[in-house]
C-alpha cells in the first residue's frame, strides 16, 4: 500500500467500522494500487470486476473514470474528486445519475484560491510554477481559473509537468532555474501522495510553496484545502447504503463545506520569510 494514503485509509476503516462493518467478518476490501501510474488504471479496474465485486471505491478523478469506463452497472463510490461534473462523471450533485456518487469539490476554485494566498502573502511575488501531472483531466479546468485568478493579480503561471515520483527531482531543477518566486503544487494524487518529498526539494532549493493541507504539515510553506481524511471516513456512508441496496443514482454527491488553511512558520524561519499576521490569524492551524 501506498504510505502517502495509510492514514487516510485508516480513516475510511474507522467510517466502515463505525458503521457496523469489520473487514475480514463481514466486509471484504480488495485493493489495487496504480502507484500514481495512471496507465494501469483501465486494468486494474477490468481486474476487479472480473473478480464481481459488489462495488468500487476510487480515489481521484483519473481512477474514477477509469472505472466509470470499463462498467456502467457496478455501483462506484469515489472517495473524492475534483469537479465530477466538469469531467462528466456525474450529470448533477442532487441527481448524479449512472452509477456513480460519493464526494467531489471544486478544484479549479481551490486552485485560483491559492494563488489569492501567494499574493497575500507574497505581495511583490509575480512569476509561479504550477506542478501538474498532465494526465490528470481535472488540469484543464484547474489552469483556466488560475489564468483567470492570475490575470487579475498581475501574476505570470508557468507549468511544470511531471507524471511519476521519480520525475519530481528533475522538475524542480527546471523550476529553480527559471527564476519563478513560488511553486504550487496542484492536488494530483503523484504530489498529494508525496508531500514530503515535494517540500524537501523546495526547501533545499530554497524556494516558497504552497499546495494542499498535507503538504505545508509535509514541510511546504502554505497548505489550503479540503480535508481528505474527513472525506475518506464520509465514504464509508455511501458504502453502507449501496450495500443496503441503495442506488448511487440516488444518492446525492456531496461537497466538503470545510477548507484548512495551514501555515508552516518552521519553514518560513528557514527560508527567512515573514507571513503576514492577518494571514496567520486565518489559519487553522500554524505549525512552529
Amino acid at each position: 500500500m501506498p504510505s502517502g494514503v495509510a492514514g487516510r485509509l485508516d480513516r475510511f476503516r474507522d467510517g466502515l467500522r463505525d458503521l457496523g462493518y469489520v473487514e475480514g467478518q463481514n466486509i471484504l476490501i480488495d485493493f489495487r494500487w496504480a502507484e500514481a501510474d495512471y496507465a494501469k488504471l483501465p486494468d486494474l479496474a477490468a481486474e476487479l470486476i472480473r473478480l464481481k465485486v459488489d462495488l468500487l471505491v476510487t480515489y481521484g478523478t483519473p481512477g474514477t473514470l477509469a472505472a466509470k469506463r470499463v462498467t456502467t452497472t457496478v455501483p462506484i463510490v469515489m472517495l473524492v474528486s475534483g469537479d465530477a461534473i466538469a469531467t462528466g462523471l456525474i450529470t448533477s450533485l442532487a441527481r448524479p445519475g449512472g452509477n456513480v456518487t460519493g464526494s467531489t469539490f471544486f478544484d479549479p476554485e481551490l486552485h485560483a484560491k491559492r494563488l489569492e494566498l501567494i499574493k497575500e502573502a507574497f505581495p511583490s511575488a509575480n512569476r509561479i510554477a504550477i506542478l501538474v501531472n498532465p494526465d490528470n483531466p481535472v488540469n484543464a479546468a484547474d489552469m483556466k481559473a488560475m489564468e483567470q485568478t492570475a490575470g487579475s493579480l498581475k501574476l505570470e503561471l508557468q507549468s511544470f509537468e511531471a507524471r511519476r515520483l521519480d520525475e519530481l527531482q528533475g522538475l524542480i531543477s527546471r523550476v529553480t532555474k527559471t527564476r519563478v518566486d513560488v511553486i504550487a503544487v496542484s492536488s494530483d494524487s503523484v504530489f498529494v501522495g508525496n508531500p514530503g518529498k515535494i517540500a524537501a526539494i523546495a526547501a533545499d532549493n530554497r524556494m516558497p510553496s504552497i499546495g494542499p493541507p498535507e503538504f505545508a504539515k509535509a514541510g511546504g510553506l502554505i497548505g489550503y484545502g479540503v480535508n481528505l481524511s474527513d472525506l475518506w471516513y464520509r465514504g464509508a456512508y455511501f458504502v453502507d447504503k449501496i450495500l443496503k441496496g441503495a442506488k448511487p443514482a440516488d444518492l446525492p454527491v456531496e461537497q466538503p463545506t470545510k477548507f484548512d488553511l495551514v501555515i508552516n512558520l518552521k519553514t518560513a524561519k528557514s527560508l527567512g520569510l515573514e507571513i503576514p499576521p492577518k494571514l496567520l490569524a486565518r489559519a487553522d492551524e500554524v505549525i512552529e
